[in-house]
């Protein structure tokens, strides 16, 4: 859906010209506004530390009340706002975007918008992983499917925000996601522990948002050794919870199915 959203922003000097990100409002085309507001006031109390973080928090319901008694009507909502709020709330411009589900969209948009910047620690991923993904893109490049293809999935769009787990690509034919995800069994049994902990909740939001079936696989080193206890308990962890398991070596043969299954093979 083409969708258009604003940000809220809390600006108590007119002359400074600083604010705070502290709500947005998405609005699909018909109907159905989503309303998203900060749950860190602490920014709010840097920035102006006698703010009423009370009556910004009470603004909340208001809008949203607002929102369902003007349907939707985008002019109006911004002439109601700059005539309800006071001068201190300040609503930007709107800007355009494409969801595929209005509520994930909106609780993806408070991510970026409303929460706090997180220090992130510099850390590389396990070279071993690195080189899995690499031939998994190397295979699907070869079958002309790519370009097709989503990388990067964040889970937490189908499951709750905070989830930093992001599936490494897939694709959608026929009413099913297909999910491809490379683990390294020989020296990070925890990233299987981690898959088979989300996909249950992965699937269950692809489900009911999307209404497809999802399916999971995971790509893992050839040649693992077969008798290794942690190896072993890593695999029957991934299917326990329905994750299928094939080696890197596999990758052409399911980038040949992928081609297939998009039409251009």
């Amino acid at each position: 859906m083409q969708c258009r959203f604003f940000v809220l922003r809390y600006a108590p000097d007119a002359v400074k010209n600083e604010f705070i990100n502290v709500g947005l409002v998405l609005l699909p085309p018909a109907g159905g506004a989503q309303v998203r507001f900060t749950r860190d006031w602490q920014r709010v109390l840097c920035l102006d530390p006698d703010a009423d973080v009370e009556m910004l928090q009470a603004l909340e319901n208001d809008l949203r009340n607002q929102l369902r008694e003007m349907n939707g009507d985008r002019d109006l909502i911004l002439r109601r706002i700059q005539d309800s709020f006071s001068n201190a709330i300040q609503p930007s411009e709107f800007q355009a975007c494409l969801a595929s589900s209005v509520v994930a969209e909106a609780d993806e948009l408070a991510r970026l918008y409303l929460e706090r910047p997180r220090r992130r620690q510099q850390t590389r991923e396990p070279g071993a992983r690195v080189a899995i993904v690499a031939r998994m893109r190397s295979e699907f490049e070869a079958a002309g499917v790519w370009p097709l293809m989503q990388e990067k999935i964040p889970v937490s769009r189908y499951t709750r925000g905070g989830d930093p787990l992001k599936i490494d690509c897939g694709y959608s034919p026929n009413g099913t996601v297909k999910l491809f995800h490379a683990v390294t069994l020989n020296n990070d049994v925890n990233t299987a522990k981690v898959l088979a902990f989300s996909f249950p909740q992965l699937a269950k939001g692809i489900r009911e948002m999307e209404g497809k079936h999802a399916l999971l696989t995971a790509v893992v080193d050839d040649d693992l050794p077969q008798e290794d206890e942690a190896v072993i308990f890593a695999r029957e962890t991934l299917e326990q919870n329905s994750i299928h398991i094939i080696p890197v070596g596999a990758m052409a043969a399911v980038a040949r199915e992928a081609a297939r299954e998009l039409g251009i093979a």
